[in-house]
């Protein structure tokens, strides 16, 4: 007897394998999956503008990227002793107003070369509810604890996510019409939005996504585009409790394991999986700690693990451990 609903999500046509390079957008999730690419040495990119939820901030920060609009004083500014930015996350925030402008503007550089060689684009969208500011009326990425009456609160509609959407794929296609793209809905909970509120939020993105990519199926595009079901892993495949973290918001890591696992049959290429078995064994013996290091046995140990290193440092010079 089965006691789970597995969902089945079909083989990326153009799957991921060691010659890809990716780069991860979007919300704390897309930094999840970011991590096991990491951890698996992929050639990946993750948030280079820190974590966005939402898909309207998301285009902006393309848009800036692809067409080169540097950031200026009128974009920043001094709260908490620290100057920000709305259209970033706070772990780019900085005491010195210069040193701020020089970050972003180096990462917009960096970021937009990193999308020019992207094989793979994953965008990860985490909620509807957006913030605008009122006294610059726009949506900001973050907030950055500037006082709440400062912001009106809005849900996104299905359109105005779908036109978002449409806007990053072209922006991103105008330097780089080969790449593929993986959308998906990060199965976080944002309750604090109200649970009917997180419902409709998802329920908002996940049309957006189902649409967008419907659409293009008529005319296909140079790169191809497809959906990721993390959200519907979660909430299926996983409906239950034990597999939330303490706060019952996040994914716990056994949670991300499995999505990871469901992610690597459906869009890596089985010809990387040999090599993904090799750093993860690498992996666990650099996390190794030895009862007595300067034993014979863990002497070889070391000397194995240099040696396994050092063969697929050349086979693929971009890997450092």
């Amino acid at each position: 007897m089965n006691f789970t609903t597995e969902i089945p999500i079909l083989k990326n046509p153009n799957p991921i394998d060691y010659n890809s390079k990716i780069v991860s957008l979007g919300s704390c999730f897309a930094e999840n999956m970011g991590d096991k690419f990491q951890y698996f040495k992929f050639q990946s990119a993750i948030n280079p503008f820190g974590i966005i939820f939402n898909p309207v901030s998301i285009e902006r920060i393309i848009d800036r990227v692809v067409n080169d609009v540097l950031f200026t004083e009128e974009d920043i500014f001094f709260h908490n002793e620290r100057w920000h930015c709305f259209e970033v996350h706070s772990d780019l925030s900085h005491s010195d107003k210069a040193e701020l402008l020089t970050n972003l503007n180096q990462t917009l550089v960096e970021t937009k070369k990193k999308l020019q060689e992207a094989s793979h684009i994953i965008i990860t969208y985490g909620t509807s509810w957006v913030y605008r500011s009122i006294e610059k009326d726009f949506i900001v990425a973050n907030c950055h604890k500037v006082p709440q009456k400062q912001f009106s609160k809005e849900l996104l509609s299905v359109v105005t996510i779908q036109e978002s959407m449409e806007k990053t794929i072209d922006f991103i296609q105008s330097i780089n019409p080969n790449c593929s793209f993986i959308f998906t809905v990060s199965p976080v909970r944002h309750l604090k939005d109200g649970f009917v509120e997180n419902q409709v939020s998802k329920a908002h993105l996940i049309t957006a996504i189902y649409h967008v990519l419907n659409e293009s199926m008529g005319v296909p595009p140079s790169g191809a585009r497809g959906i990721f079901p993390s959200y519907e892993i979660m909430m299926d495949e996983l409906r239950d409790y034990r597999f939330y973290a303490e706060d019952m918001l996040h994914p716990s890591q056994v949670a991300i394991d499995y999505i990871w696992e469901r992610f690597r049959e459906s869009a890596i290429s089985e010809t990387a999986y040999s090599t993904m078995d090799v750093i993860e064994s690498i992996q666990k013996g650099l996390q190794h700690r030895p009862f007595n290091p300067n034993s014979e046995s863990h002497k070889k140990f070391e000397a194995n693990l240099q040696s396994k290193i050092a063969t697929l440092v050349a086979q693929y010079s971009f890997m450092q451990f």
